[in-house]
């Protein structure tokens, strides 16, 4: 018989039990006006392991920590066979953490995912991952007064205390950025872009939704490959590759996903996508039977004020280059007049490695700000 009070730990295991997993999150963030519900039906397809084409090279498990029949708290734990790949080790991961400020129900949970991980041969926890490091990542440290945009976290102000607690050290810390639309860069940089405009090298395209499948590919063939040295990278498989163009596809103005050539080869992308965050804010994470129709209203209406760069990237052999760097202000500057000129005024640029020196150095000159950071935590198991 259990004790009033006691912390129960119950493993996620049907639909129902998922969707309770996923409600949970709104006791926590009851009266922050900073959060953002996350649509119940994205949330399903993230977490679902017959619709999401990273579990065909990874596995997952779920729980939820409940007092008295009532939930408090939640996690999920994770092994990545592209991860042992690209890394050399087997690190597991853990996410989806949500708990009350209670440090019983935090050792709980992360008692039970870090003995899940341990069995299955992981000598390292790191985290938070929702689900990959090619999804929503680390916990959020600073920046609590903001909302959240487009597939970035939020997170109460004692999660960081709670997960220390349990011996978790920091092992990155990931930025991300705001600018200000309407404000071109300073006059120098100005120039510097005219003067690549002008250079036949380079040549600017906007996505052909014709040619959608075609084009992603190419977005993604560059990811991969301008991210391949980068702390924690794993690449996004065919498979996600064609998941997540479903998905965006939505959200995708042209004008707003541009490829750069070098000398007739693509060698650097840019991807915004509207910051769907600031449409559903009211929407308490529902569609129905309402919610889908003020959401097609708001996008059909009017044209979106907020954006966030998800994907941007230039191929490795163009880093730390001149031609790199103007290929990245090339693709900053395209998409940021083409954004304003249809009405939007804020860009978040995100999430950037706090080691990535090229990238930042770029971002401080076009006048960028770092107005959240959100950190990954690691701990060895055993």
């Amino acid at each position: 018989m259990r004790a009033p009070g006691e912390v129960t730990i119950e493993p996620v295991t049907s639909r129902r039990e998922l969707k309770r997993f996923i409600r949970m999150a709104a006791a926590i963030y009851r009266d922050d006006p900073a959060w953002v519900p996350p649509l119940m039906v994205e949330r399903l397809a993230l977490l679902d392991k017959r619709r999401n084409p990273y579990f065909e090279h990874a596995e997952a498990a779920y729980w939820l920590a409940c007092r008295d029949g009532v939930p408090v708290g939640r996690i999920s734990a994770q092994v990545d066979r592209l991860v042992e790949e690209t890394r050399g080790e087997r690190i597991g991961h853990f996410g989806m953490f949500e708990c009350v400020e209670d440090p019983v129900v935090a050792e709980a949970l992360f008692g039970t995912a870090e003995r899940w991980l341990a069995e299955r041969g992981c000598a390292r926890a790191e985290g938070p991952f929702n689900l990959s490091i090619n999804g929503e990542i680390g916990l959020l440290v600073e920046g609590f007064d903001t909302p959240p945009a487009l597939m970035m976290g939020h997170a109460r102000p004692w999660y960081r205390r709670l997960v220390e607690a349990q011996g978790y050290a920091k092992a990155k810390d990931v930025f991300a950025y705001e600018l200000d639309l309407t404000k071109g860069p300073p006059e120098r940089i100005t120039r510097f872009v005219e003067a690549s405009r002008r250079n036949p090298r380079f040549r600017l395209h906007e996505i052909d939704m014709r040619r959608y499948d075609e084009e992603l590919e190419t977005v993604i063939d560059i990811f991969n490959d301008a991210w391949s040295e980068n702390w924690g990278f794993v690449p996004l498989t065919h498979a996600e590759a064609r998941h997540m163009a479903g998905e965006i596809r939505p959200l995708i103005d042209p004008t707003c996903v541009q490829i750069c050539s070098y000398q007739g080869q693509p060698a650097a992308m840019m991807v915004a996508l509207y910051d769907l965050n600031a449409l559903i804010a009211d929407l308490g994470g529902r569609l129905l039977p309402f919610g889908w129709l003020k959401l097609l209203w708001r996008m059909k209406t009017r044209y979106p004020e907020r954006f966030r760069v998800p994907l941007m990237g230039v191929r490795k052999a163009h880093q730390n280059t001149r031609q790199g760097a103007a290929m990245a202000l090339l693709l900053i500057e395209a998409i940021r007049q083409g954004c304003v000129a249809k009405g939007a005024r804020w860009g978040e640029l995100s999430w950037i490695l706090e080691d990535n020196h090229g990238m930042r150095d770029i971002l401080d000159e076009i006048g960028c700000r770092i107005y959240k950071t959100y950190r990954i935590f690691g701990k060895k198991l055993g």
